[in-house]
Parts: structure tokens; sequence; C-alpha cells
């Protein structure tokens, strides 16, 4: 995979106070994520699902990034996100891996972004 075709990867820990996320070290699991999968970059944002966090997603996926985002349930995510993705020309479907990873270790975590990039990598 080339470096202009690897997906970027959004952690949104709903505002860092979320119980779902007590199993995890965020900081760990997000820094692993950077520096043993093969994703661009990875980050974490406090709560996309607010105001601020639409106005950051709309900017981030003019860059046209597959993305994968770990946090809350894959059917509230694309509920959530779909006037993002639909507004900048992305297709939801196929541009997005929405994950579930509350109530998570972080071993736990990585090996689900892990699956999650394979199967983005397995659909192209």
């Amino acid at each position: 995979m080339s470096e202009n075709e690897k997906p970027g990867f959004i952690m949104c820990v709903c505002t860092g106070k979320c119980p779902g996320f007590s199993k995890m070290d965020i900081w760990d699991f997000i820094n692993r994520v950077r520096i043993e999968l093969p994703v661009e970059y990875g980050f974490i944002h406090p709560q996309l699902c607010e105001e601020d966090g639409d106005r950051f997603l709309m900017d981030f996926l003019k860059a046209h990034r597959k993305v994968v985002i770990g946090g809350c349930a894959p059917n509230m995510q694309t509920k959530l996100f779909r006037d993002a993705f639909k507004d900048s020309g992305l297709d939801i479907s196929k541009d997005l891996v929405p994950i579930d990873v509350r109530d998570m270790t972080t071993d736990q975590a990585i090996e689900k972004v892990s699956a999650a990039l394979l199967k983005l990598e397995e659909s192209k």
C-alpha cells in the first residue's frame, strides 16, 4: 500500500469520560496504531458527533482519504457521519470502516483496528 493510499484512523473518545474506554490506555492505543499499523496517521478527537466534530470531519474528508473510526457503535457512526461523507463527495459505505472499540483492552482494540484495515485493503 503506498503512502497516498493509506487510510487515516480517528479515535473518538466521547469526551474522554465514557466508561466504555476504562479498560484501554487510549494514549498507548493511539500510539500503537500510529506506529505499528499501516495508517497514514492516527489521532484522537474528543467528540466527533458534536458541531465542532462535524466541522472537523468535513475538513478532514477534503483529502478524500479512506478512514477507520474507532468509537461508538458502527450504526451510530454511519448515522452521525453520513452527511459529512456525502457533502465531501465520499461514499460512506466504501470510504469509512466504523468500529466499536468500547469495553476493550488496548490489545483487543489494536486487533480490531488491524482487522478493519485488512477489510479495507481487501475491498479495493
